[in-house]
């Protein structure tokens, strides 16, 4: 669902890979002009809180940026979920002097 909403750039120009290795790790969805994680926490994670927030300290640690999103938030509220990453997208352009709507290229 969330995927068919952020691929091929659809999301304000920006490149998403979905499930994406970094180092050790594999993040759900990953823009990396952005530096920005995106995981969808699921039943898969239930019991898993510790690790996740330790793997997400770790890639923190690289200077990766997190939004989490509960899987039926993202199942149920959809266009809530997308307008959080627009304006997470728009805060990150400009802490980096990025003009709105910049489009993405070569990545």
């Amino acid at each position: 669902m969330l995927w068919n909403e952020i691929k091929g750039r659809k999301l304000r120009g920006y490149q998403f890979m979905r499930q994406k290795p970094i180092g050790e790790y594999i993040v759900d969805f990953f823009c990396s002009r952005l530096k920005l994680v995106i995981e969808i926490d699921g039943e898969s994670h239930a019991g898993k809180e510790a690790c996740d927030r330790m793997r997400q300290k770790k890639l923190e640690a690289l200077g990766l940026t997190f939004l989490r999103f509960e899987e039926l938030a993202v199942r149920y509220n959809l266009d809530r979920v997308i307008q959080s990453i627009e304006n997470r997208v728009q805060e990150i352009e400009a802490a980096a002097g990025n003009p709105p709507g910049r489009r993405e290229y070569g990545n």
